[in-house]
């Protein structure tokens, strides 16, 4: 798997997965933002995405990387296009607004799905809070934690597909089949510092979480539409998904909507004017 790069117009948007996940997360929802017009970058970030085959694959490196190469990533198409817009998943989301503290409103747009802030969903068990706790042993050099069912999908059909996927190989389209101890410790970390700074975000937000999401509850969907200073937000609430947003069974939904509001949000000819 490798970094896809999807050809348009003058406006970019730099698609972000979730940790141990691949580009295939956001390849719907890129494909159709190209479709309106958009050119996209969905990266296959060192450290925080995972690659088949690889094998270091499962070692991740500090959440300090993962930043790096998405500012170094953002500063290549702000370069070369008229403006950026973010959309991230899970983790992927978290590392969006990350980016949105530091660049204020350089950012188009701000695209906030299954954010998770804390990981507090339904599916979690008790024992995982206990992991990043390794991180300070050998351990974090081969504990890992199994992804299980519902593997972030209520839709019954690529649920099975995932399942199978993960039994003969060691990742799906929907990422890894485990998370490092050490990865989730990173994550941990970035969680903590975006949360003590969620007010520092202005640019334009749609956050889409889902009702069921089995990783992360609404309250973290809820904490960032509370917390961030962004002007405009829009909030929605999905009712037959659980995690994985961009592939369950509202990705439909998930890619109108962040098609409107990025549209919504593109900047004028005279604030390009401007801005050069």
């Amino acid at each position: 798997m490798k970094t896809i790069e999807l050809a348009g117009g003058p406006h970019a948007v730099l698609a972000l997965h979730g940790l141990l996940g691949n580009p295939l997360e956001m390849q719907y929802v890129g494909k159709r933002l190209q479709r309106a017009g958009y050119t996209v970058v969905i990266p296959l970030i060192p450290g925080y995405g995972y690659s088949s085959g690889q094998a270091d694959s499962y070692r991740t490196t500090r959440s300090e990387r993962w930043f790096e190469e998405v500012s170094r990533l953002f500063d290549q198409l702000k370069q070369t296009h008229a403006s950026v817009s973010v959309v991230g998943l899970c983790i992927g989301a978290v590392l969006a607004l990350r980016l949105a503290i530091e660049r204020g409103d350089q950012i188009a747009s701000l695209g906030l799905l299954a954010t998770t802030l804390a990981y507090d969903g339904w599916s979690i068990p008790k024992y995982r809070f206990l992991l990043p706790l390794a991180y300070y042993t050998p351990l974090r050099h081969w504990y890992s934690y199994q992804e299980r069912y519902p593997y972030g999908l209520k839709n019954e059909n690529l649920r099975r597909w995932i399942a199978r996927e993960m039994k003969v190989s060691d990742s799906s389209a929907a990422g890894a089949s485990r998370l490092s101890a050490e990865g989730i410790f990173q994550a941990q970390r970035l969680i903590k510092q975006v949360r003590s700074q969620l007010s520092k975000v202005v640019a334009p937000a749609l956050i889409i979480h889902a009702e069921e999401d089995d990783v992360a509850s609404t309250k973290s969907a809820d904490l960032v539409e509370s917390s961030i200073s962004s002007p405009s937000r829009r909030k929605i609430i999905l009712h037959n998904s659980y995690h994985i947003i961009t592939l369950d069974n509202e990705k439909e939904l998930v890619a109108d909507e962040t098609i409107a509001f990025f549209n919504q949000h593109l900047p004028s000819e005279d604030a390009l004017l401007n801005r050069a």
